[in-house]
């Protein structure tokens, strides 16, 4: 899917209410779910311990941590949208979050988005973007929510 450009406040008022777009699936293998567990010290073993989760987790396997899942987030959203024009943009908080489904040690998710909402404030505008992150290998959603964006554009 080609990427979405928008260069101003008029541009991505255009699309409210639609779909943005969909990024490529990433991979989440346990080299990457043990690397975020040795970022954020948090090493629960349904994560990273694979012997133990194969025979005592429900899942039968380590799952990703739900915050990796969420921290895909910008590196999925550049592959959605380019924004031009732009001083400088902001993530501004997460809203109606929800952790769905568990990504398994293996599995690929992608993102789709939606412009929610919109306001000019100013200099700036305030964007709010319905996510949902996909499982390709079941269909099912693992994460989904609303990311509040502020964007500053260069002034005439």
């Amino acid at each position: 899917m080609q990427k979405l450009v928008i260069g101003s406040y008029e541009e991505f008022a255009q699309h409210l209410g639609q779909q943005l777009g969909q990024s490529d699936y990433i991979l989440v293998d346990q080299k990457r779910i043990n690397l975020f567990a040795d970022a954020t010290e948090d090493h629960q073993w349904i994560h990273v311990d694979e012997e133990k989760a194969k025979a005592e987790s429900p899942f039968g396997q380590t799952i990703a941590h739900g915050y990796l899942t969420l921290s895909l987030i910008p590196v999925m959203w550049d592959q959605i949208i380019e924004v031009h024009n732009l001083e400088r943009m902001m993530n501004y908080g997460m809203d109606k979050l929800k952790f769905a489904q568990p990504v398994l040690s293996g599995q690929s998710v992608r993102m789709t988005t939606t412009l929610q909402e919109i306001q000019n404030l100013r200099g700036a505008i305030k964007t709010s973007i319905k996510f949902v992150i996909d499982i390709k290998e079941t269909g099912k959603k693992a994460v989904e929510g609303l990311a509040t964006f502020i964007y500053y554009f260069k002034q005439a």
